[in-house]
């Protein structure tokens, strides 16, 4: 039986891109308004370029572009670049539609929820706290966790560990396959709006190699798609509450759940 959730953070529960562009954006636009004299392509190529070298997470980037391009720190710029990073970000950090109410309703059931995620912890949990999920997530596994970063198999055993139950028994989802699904044992995709396949599985892991010094090497093999119902999640939902109703059943939402997503 499923126990717990394991949720990738960037991606799948915020559109960290779109944020992450848009506040460089306005640093750009920032540095430039300090008196940068260089065009925001010139700035945003090698700001990007930055990145691309040191990691997307790098948390010195306007620093090391500035001693690079001035051979010195222009705090004047500098200031007016991480000032309109930060209000950039906090305006563009939000949830995907339905996160929210699909959190709850997965809490609702009596399913405990948790983070795998590459970034930092502090980064991890800032973002996390901005969304006001920091309550949510029991544990939240970060790169400083297991010092590895996924599809290796290490931050998904860690979360498994401390949530203390098996792999058979939780769930990833991820927005990235090769990395937050290639690390469990099988991987799952799911469309809504597909009408027949809905759920596909695929025979696709990551396993250690014990010949070749630890590495780790995928696996291929069959692919599986179970039949889903296309009945309406609506129309079930009503039912349900009827027949409770009727037949005086305890719902899936009753009090002790509600009482489990408030605490």
């Amino acid at each position: 039986m499923i126990q717990a959730i394991i949720f990738d953070l960037d991606n799948t529960l915020t559109d960290f891109m779109k944020m992450k562009r848009a506040a460089i954006d306005a640093a750009v636009d920032g540095m430039i308004d300090a008196g940068l004299k260089l065009s925001r392509a010139e700035i945003s190529e090698k700001i990007y370029g930055v990145y691309d070298r040191e990691g997307i997470e790098y948390q010195q980037v306007f620093d090391l572009f500035l001693k690079e391009e001035l051979d010195r720190i222009d705090y004047k710029i500098l200031t007016s670049a991480i000032v309109a990073y930060r209000r950039a970000r906090d305006s563009y950090l939000v949830l995907y539609p339905h996160v929210n109410l699909t959190l709850m309703e997965l809490a609702k059931r009596g399913l405990r929820l948790a983070v795998v995620s590459d970034a930092p912890r502090f980064q991890a949990w800032l973002r996390l706290a901005h969304l006001q999920l920091q309550h949510a997530f029991d544990p939240v596994i970060a790169f400083e966790d297991t010092g590895e970063r996924k599809p290796s198999p290490k931050p998904f055993q860690r979360a498994l560990e401390m949530l203390g139950i098996g792999p058979d028994e939780a769930i990833m989802i991820g927005d990235w396959p090769e990395r937050d699904v290639v690390g469990a044992k099988k991987m799952a995709t799911f469309d809504d709006m597909e009408l027949e396949r809905k759920v596909t599985i695929y025979d696709k892991g990551f396993d250690e190699d014990t010949q070749s010094y630890g590495e780790y090497i995928t696996r291929s093999g069959d692919i599986h798609s179970p039949r889903i119902s296309n009945r309406e999640p609506l129309r079930i939902e009503c039912e349900h509450f009827i027949e409770c109703i009727r037949e005086g059943k305890t719902p899936r939402s009753d009090g002790a759940a509600g009482l489990r997503v408030v605490r």
